[in-house]
């Protein structure tokens, strides 16, 4: 058997796999918070930017943050470039149809299960594939009973992520769920490769990228944009406040479409209508006397009137006789 030394930095590897594992689960959860307060497409963009979170950041860095530090002795290590973004896109795929699934699914246990087995599936493969990426001039095997181990982990991590996504709020939670879901990561990912076992063989030919080239630049990039984009997230507003803004949205373009029916003019027949309707009463002809005490009814008792009005009140008495 030929050794494998998974430490070969010290905990300088461990230690900045789990840092950006976590950084990329705060990220993801933050997202998805985010999405809870928006509806339609901006709830799914919101999830499509949560599953590139906890796809490529809290997995994919972590797991080659973690294997920078894996050497073979006397042997060096290549990456098979196509391999290697396949296993970034796989899990991005899965975590992100876990997230749709439970975020337009209403919520319940059995989509949480269901996109939580997908979610898991998507994470167990991306880390796998990254150990197949690998091109050394030794075959490699796996011991089934940790694979089955790291699986299942990958399992809760799948349905932590999910849970974690649909119900955490406020920072401090996002926080404690980050460095649960960071642990999780990593010890799926050393499982695993605790799981790898080298055995001395030769290969017909060997073809990829050195770390240094490829892998290496890669992950500095995605750990930039992952710090950038958790600072600006950090930074927008809280799902809180996009509710009351969204609230108040709606509230102001239902009180300004009242007001446009209020000052909008009536139609034309409409007022052609009401004139024909009121023509027969304008017909019938009143007395001088009875219009002045509808007109003394209408002002009440006791109301003083102008002069000139007073006058012809009491000239349309005297005309009546009352």
């Amino acid at each position: 058997m030929v050794p494998v030394h998974d430490f070969s930095n010290g905990l300088l590897n461990p230690v900045l796999a789990y840092a950006m594992s976590c950084l990329g689960a705060f990220l993801g959860l933050r997202c998805a918070a985010k999405a809870r307060a928006h509806t339609g497409f901006g709830g799914a963009n919101w999830l499509i930017l949560a599953a590139v979170a906890f796809g490529a950041a809290a997995n994919w860095t972590m797991h080659f943050i973690a294997m920078l530090g894996l050497t073979i002795p006397g042997q060096q290590i290549l990456y098979n470039v196509p391999r290697t973004i396949a296993s970034m896109l796989v899990a991005i795929v899965g975590v992100g149809i876990g997230l749709f699934v439970v975020g337009y699914g209403g919520g319940g246990r059995a989509r949480l299960v269901t996109g939580g087995v997908i979610a898991s599936i998507g994470i167990a493969c991306m880390h796998y594939m990254g150990e197949a990426a690998m091109v050394v001039p030794d075959s490699m095997r796996y011991n089934t009973l940790l694979v089955v181990l790291s699986v299942i982990i990958a399992l809760i991590a799948g349905t932590a992520v999910l849970w974690a996504g649909n119900q955490v709020l406020g920072i401090g939670a996002t926080i404690v769920a980050s460095l649960v879901l960071g642990i999780l990561f990593s010890g799926m990912h050393y499982l695993a490769m605790a799981a790898m076992i080298m055995s001395p063989g030769l290969m017909s030919s060997m073809s990829g990228s050195t770390a240094a080239s490829f892998v290496f630049p890669l992950v500095i990039g995605i750990s930039v944009v992952t710090v950038v984009l958790t600072l600006a997230i950090s930074l927008s507003p809280t799902e809180d406040e996009i509710r009351a803004e969204a609230l108040l949205k709606r509230q102001f373009e239902s009180g300004f479409g009242a007001d446009a029916l209020r000052a909008a003019p009536s139609p034309p027949g409409a007022a052609t209508a009401s004139r024909s309707v009121a023509q027969p009463q304008a017909t019938v002809p009143a007395s001088p006397a009875a219009s002045s005490r509808r007109a003394a009814a209408h002002a009440g008792p006791l109301r003083p009137f102008p002069g000139r009005v007073e006058r012809a009140f009491r000239r349309a008495r005297g005309q009546t006789g009352e």
